[in-house]
């Protein structure tokens, strides 16, 4: 049994890994001019030390806008791969888009989770999936059934790759830990979005 196609496991099981080493992993694996898209705080600060590239897209300021504008590329663009990036707390604050993906069910579209339980960028406060909440089974419930918990680094890795060569849409969970980011994002909004939007082709 692949990595990829192993027996879910449950969050409690998973392995805490570190998001900037697999955001690293997940970008070194883009070589079809895939578009990423990432959410505030941290998930986009370790997109941008992971390497600028044009077809990435750094959400400042609003939680839980990763996975709808990711969804909104996806369908606009059906032949490119699209990742969003988010925290646990962003997607607490937009769980209706787990809904929204899984209705139109864009082949496209794969939506990462960094959970480490806390908002972590403005106090380390616990969010609730410190406790209750598994992400992972609300998307499934939603609708999106290709959805699992990241056992390790290589099952992240093998996760990546199937959601890169394979219809979606895909949620992989990562259980990460509190370590700070490797870097912080060039906070200039308008220069964000006419990059990204050169690097997808719809502006000169």
């Amino acid at each position: 049994m692949s990595n990829s196609e192993r027996k879910p496991i449950s969050r409690s099981d998973a392995k805490v890994m570190n998001r900037s080493d697999l955001t690293r992993r997940l970008v070194a694996r883009l070589e079809r001019e895939e578009a990423v898209i990432g959410g505030i705080g941290n998930s986009n600060f370790d997109l941008w030390a992971s390497g600028q590239r044009s077809l990435n897209f750094y959400m400042l300021g609003s939680m839980g806008l990763a996975m709808p504008i990711a969804l909104g590329v996806a369908l606009a663009q059906p032949d490119r791969r699209v990742f969003a990036l988010e925290g646990d707390g962003s997607l607490l604050m937009q769980l209706g888009a787990f809904g929204t993906v899984a209705s139109v069910a864009p082949r496209n579209l794969a939506v990462v989770i960094w959970d480490n339980g806390m908002y972590q960028i403005t106090g380390s406060q616990k969010t609730l999936t410190s406790s209750t909440v598994d992400l992972v089974g609300m998307a499934i419930a939603a609708g999106v059934k290709q959805s699992a918990w990241a056992a390790d680094e290589a099952h992240f890795e093998a996760l990546v790759d199937r959601a890169l060569g394979a219809d979606g849409p895909w949620v992989i969970g990562v259980r990460i830990d509190g370590e700070k980011p490797a870097g912080v994002t060039d906070r200039d909004p308008a220069k964000i979005r006419l990059r990204f939007m050169q690097g997808l082709g719809v502006t000169s």
